[in-house]
């Protein structure tokens, strides 16, 4: 029973997430329909500037702590109301909101385990203990890991509470800027092309800088290692 409780936050936001995901909740936020809507939308922001501001951090909050696939097109319509400073400010705000809700329920149910874990696990345990630093800004850079999934291997990790909010605050926020900057532009793109593709973060002027600053991040695990070899 001491176990099932300790689970329970954990599994009622993902279940809150899978019911939101299956019953469409992210439709409202394509980028077509926002586009179609941007006008009658900016006169709403306009009127109620506070409370869109709380609307667009409160829903980025929902969205990461339940881990519902597809919240990048939230981030994609705070870019295309809001701009891409006020808009990344937001989105950031509410996802290191979201995620510190998912992180401290995955180390509430993480810290009832008392099995083996897999030497895979382990492996990267270690490799963590050892650079704490660099695996969590590392793990936030690399667009291709799941936000949630991150999150929650950061709480298996014991990462330290300081360690997960500067990595989710500072690397999290890289790609959050570079989604609402994409997310400004759409109004344009959708003008002129008819459509638009999530595959537009597959291109690489938005890959080549996020991965060129996660392999920033593993500098001082390779610097280290480099040493060691030496002194061998």
């Amino acid at each position: 029973m001491k176990r099932l409780r300790a689970f329970l936050p954990l599994l009622v936001l993902i279940a809150i997430g899978v019911a939101l995901f299956f019953g469409g909740a992210l439709d409202r936020f394509d980028p077509h329909r926002i586009a179609q809507e941007e006008a009658d939308l900016r006169v709403s922001i306009a009127a109620h500037p506070l409370l869109a501001a709380l609307a667009q951090v409160g829903l980025m909050t929902l969205a990461i702590a339940t881990g519902i696939p597809g919240a990048v097109v939230i981030v994609l319509a705070g870019g295309m109301l809001f701009g891409i400073l006020e808009g990344t400010l937001l989105s950031a705000i509410g996802t290191t909101l979201g995620a510190l809700i998912l992180f401290l329920a995955s180390r509430s149910a993480f810290a009832q385990g008392t099995g083996k874990a897999p030497a895979m696990v382990e492996r990267l345990r270690a490799g963590y203990a050892a650079y704490p630093v660099s695996y969590a800004m590392f793990l936030r850079l690399v667009p291709f890991f799941p936000f949630g999934g991150v999150t929650i291997a950061l709480a298996g990790l014991r990462c330290p509470l300081w360690l997960f909010l500067f990595a989710t605050a500072t690397g999290g926020s890289v790609m959050i800027a570079f989604e609402t900057a994409l997310g400004a532009g759409l109004t344009e793109t959708i003008a002129r092309e008819g459509t638009v593709s999530l595959n537009l973060f597959a291109h690489r002027s938005v890959l080549l800088p996020v991965l060129g600053m996660a392999v920033l991040a593993l500098g001082p695990i390779v610097l280290a290692q480099l040493r060691r070899k030496r002194k061998d």
